[in-house]
């Protein structure tokens, strides 16, 4: 996000929040295509947080991410002649490969920008969906321009990562399942970067739980979030540097407004803490998460007052990791001696 979007006003107008039936329309127009993933428990995260946590593992949807949620409604939502013209989208990765597959589904083209820093993983994911991939450098400025130029040279409809009315929806589709299969939850946390899955969530859940509290995991080395409910406006994301690399991003005049109105709280993290809770994912729940999906379970680590006998909802968002660059070094093969 820019300055100038920044400063603008953060009130938005009724008709351009999704409601809880916009959710539930996205979850239905969902799905054939996406996968509803399993909620997982684990007794030894549950001793070492001292809560009860339910896992919403998204880490297992399509794409590897909750994005295809959110890229699915959007592009089944377009009418004939907008999708002709083809799909575009910047993202550091979740978000265009889950685009790409919408696209392909529906059998037209996705444009996608992607700074040339993005995850080898990721980058490959996209390319292997048939997305076509444009680089840039590694700022929000760059991806604007370098999207502007698809977008004029090919006519093709832009699909926001997250501050998009059909996006936000269709990730509030996550937390819908999990309330489903885990009630009487006494809250719910997810990542916060753009937002778009935090506000689709807070939408979901206050619907289905009334007096339900959502929170949100952030990095400290990335809290523009964090910043923003304080000052009681957008504070942009300077191009920060952090493990969680699905987090960069500011949050939305879409998103925003919706946190604000329905989040109670945004625990900041360590860097050093989200490595920890991914190791431990890895190593206690045998499950592939990566560094921005343990970000909600690092909040829960390091703020245990907040959560202490709860049970919690943990939306794990992705589970899309360069495997030849772990966050934890000198791996060596273990052998009984």
């Amino acid at each position: 996000m820019n300055d100038r979007s920044a400063e603008s006003s953060t009130t938005v107008p009724a008709d351009l929040t999704p409601t809880p039936a916009d959710v539930r329309a996205a979850a239905e127009r969902i799905r054939p295509y996406a996968h509803r993933t399993p909620v997982l428990t684990c007794a030894g995260l549950d001793a070492i947080a001292g809560a009860r946590l339910h896992f919403k593992c998204e880490n297992l949807q399509k794409v590897g991410a909750f994005k295809f949620r959110g890229a699915c409604n959007a592009v089944f939502s377009l009418p004939a002649d907008e999708l002709a013209r083809g799909v575009a989208t910047h993202s550091s990765g979740n978000h265009a490969a889950a685009l790409a597959l919408a696209v392909r589904l529906r059998g037209t083209t996705a444009h996608i920008v992607m700074p040339r820093t993005a995850p080898a993983v990721k980058q490959a994911a996209v390319a292997g969906y048939g997305g076509r991939i444009v680089f840039c450098e590694p700022t929000l400025a760059a991806r604007e321009a370098a999207l502007a130029e698809v977008t004029a040279a090919t006519g093709a409809v832009f699909i926001h990562p997250y501050n998009d009315l059909r996006v936000i929806a269709g990730q509030g589709t996550a937390a819908l399942e999990l309330l489903t299969d885990a009630p009487g939850l006494d809250m719910v946390i997810a990542p916060v970067g753009g937002g778009g899955l935090l506000s689709g969530t807070a939408i979901a859940a206050t619907s289905l739980s009334p007096g339900i509290r959502v929170l949100a995991g952030e990095p400290a080395a990335a809290d523009d979030a964090f910043q923003s409910m304080q000052a009681g406006r957008i504070i942009p994301s300077r191009d920060p540097v952090t493990v969680a690399d699905g987090l960069r991003t500011s949050l939305g005049d879409r998103t925003y407004p919706i946190i604000r109105r329905l989040v109670e709280r945004i625990l900041t993290v360590s860097e050093e803490g989200i490595i920890r809770a991914m190791r431990l994912v890895w190593e206690r729940m045998k499950l592939v998460v990566e560094p921005s999906a343990a970000v909600p379970l690092a909040a829960i680590l390091e703020h245990p007052e907040v959560f202490r006998d709860r049970r919690v909802g943990v939306i794990f968002s992705g589970g899309n990791v360069d495997l030849d660059h772990l966050p934890w070094g000198g791996a060596e093969l273990m052998v009984d001696r």
